[in-house]
């Protein structure tokens, strides 16, 4: 397969106090036949991370329609597992609402940050959130202590819900930064809301050069599992990586058929990762953050017709 790249989309670029940089993780939902709904993480001044979005056209998603004027989800009262920031992860629509996982960043004293997965759901289509709990879905566990993160959610096959997600112990070293080590764990929920304490390990890192994934996309045709995730790495940054699967678990890696890696110039030429797909009467996209973690914003390929 082969993604045609059609440029960026969109960066902030201090437009409102609170959406001074970024527009990280890029998360999408079809609103209609003409608009899709992409929720991104802005930050402000101090890097600390709100839920956004930005409309673009279903048929030129380049085209940008609107963008969020206000939070659509602030961080969390002091000392809450998102005190310090929250990011889009999954979306879904599921019994008349939607329901978006996210990520909530706890600044940490031994260790920059905790990482674990809320849930929040909306009725307006996505304009406003209101959280589940103020508690995680995805939270700490003897077997997972830091660091549960990075989830895509969907259906399951025979009801209930399905996630792949990011999950550590331990910190490392990495270019003079304390960076956490994780691997992807595959779990099962028929609620959406309550979770195991311990996920499947069905991805981990090829030593020693990557140490980490980021939050993945997994597209079930009907026949196999398909998935494009972030891959880490202390030489490279961020790559986009491509995995299928027949049952979720047992994943074959085939990171040379990902179809779309860095430019030799620009926003995206040092990194490439976050991706989310979307499909629409239009073609399939794939929106994704480029340079610095987000910090040039994101952009948007196109599947080629060919693939």
């Amino acid at each position: 397969m082969a993604w045609e790249k059609l440029g960026r989309v969109y960066v902030a670029r201090g437009e409102q106090p609170w959406a001074m940089r970024r527009a990280y993780l890029p998360t999408s939902l079809a609103v209609d036949e003409q608009t899709i709904r992409v929720f991104v993480a802005f930050l402000d001044a101090d890097l600390v991370g709100r839920l956004g979005y930005v409309d673009v056209d279903a048929a030129d998603p380049t085209r940008v329609l609107a963008v969020s004027e206000q939070p659509l989800l602030d961080v969390g009262t002091p000392g809450t597992f998102d005190d310090s920031g929250v990011n889009p992860l999954s979306v879904l629509r599921h019994d008349g609402r939607v329901w978006l996982y996210y990520v909530g960043w706890q600044r940490s004293t031994r260790v920059p940050y905790l990482l674990f997965t809320g849930l929040a759901t909306s009725d307006d289509d996505g304009l406003s959130f209101t959280r589940h709990a103020r508690v995680p879905v995805l939270d700490r566990s003897d077997a997972e202590p830091t660091l549960r993160s990075g989830a895509f959610v969907g259906a399951g096959r025979d009801g209930g819900f399905r996630a792949w997600y990011v999950a550590g112990d331990e910190w490392l070293e990495a270019r003079g930064k304390q960076r956490p080590k994780y691997a992807m764990r595959y779990a099962e929920s028929s609620d959406g809301v309550t979770w195991p304490a311990e996920g499947v390990p069905c991805l981990e890192p090829a030593a020693p050069d990557e140490y980490g994934f980021g939050r993945p996309y997994v597209l079930d045709d009907g026949e196999r599992l398909r998935m494009w995730y972030s891959i880490r790495s202390h030489s490279r940054g961020y790559r986009l990586g491509y995995a299928e699967s027949d049952d979720g678990v047992a994943w074959e890696r085939r990171d040379s058929q990902a179809g779309i890696d860095v430019s030799h110039s620009g926003w995206d030429s040092e990194m490439i990762h976050c991706g989310w797909v979307q499909p629409s009467a239009h073609g399939t996209y794939l929106f994704y953050n480029g340079n610095g973690y987000g910090e040039t914003g994101f952009g948007v390929a196109r599947l080629s017709s060919s693939s």
